[in-house]
């Protein structure tokens, strides 16, 4: 067991954190995850040693940017729910998940390296992605407006296919008319 706890950041230290993260992921996308640690610190308004006290290593940070990508994802669920129709919330939720899958894509190979040295940054992600899917469709299924034989591990699978021809912004335009085939699909027959 951790004999040192680690203390809740203090709101600076935190919003130092998400700027680092935020910075990370435009980086990340333009110039790869080889990009100088220095270029993101900048981007995000820090010294480097602020960078490097929050992400000591290079992997450490492209599995945070990793797991951020994923919370906030999750994290959307619920609010578009709140904010939206049943029906609506799936469809943003959709465009968010190409979204993530572009940049987690973006980053792969640094992740397949942490993976391979040991560390899962996938934890989690994959059943935290279907319980965020599960809770749009089952508020889908309840409003009426998607069919009830589609479950979610079939749906995460579709949108898995559709976002691998999501790589570059024409392909973008395809994936989201793929989207858009695939939801339409999910609607009940008359």
């Amino acid at each position: 067991m951790d004999q040192h706890p680690q203390r809740p950041l203090r709101a600076d230290a935190r919003r130092n954190r998400e700027k680092i993260l935020v910075a990370a992921v435009r980086v990340f996308a333009a110039e790869g995850v080889e990009a100088h640690l220095e270029r993101i610190a900048k981007e995000a308004g820090v010294g480097s040693a602020t960078l490097y006290r929050n992400f000591p290593t290079r992997e450490a940070l492209v599995e945070a940017v990793y797991r951020n990508e994923v919370a906030q994802l999750c994290d959307a669920a619920p609010n578009l729910l709140a904010t939206k129709p049943p029906f609506e919330a799936l469809r943003s939720w959709t465009r968010l998940f190409l979204d993530y899958v572009t940049t987690k894509y973006g980053m792969i190979d640094a992740l397949r390296a942490i993976a391979a040295r040991g560390n899962n940054p996938y934890g989690h992600s994959r059943e935290m992605i279907q319980d965020a899917l599960s809770t749009l469709m089952e508020a889908c299924a309840t409003a009426g407006t998607i069919r009830t034989d589609i479950t979610p591990t079939d749906m995460v699978a579709a949108l898995e296919g559709i976002a691998l021809t999501s790589a570059s912004p024409e392909q973008r335009q395809q994936a989201e008319r793929l989207l858009d085939l695939t939801l339409d699909g999910l609607q009940p027959r008359p």
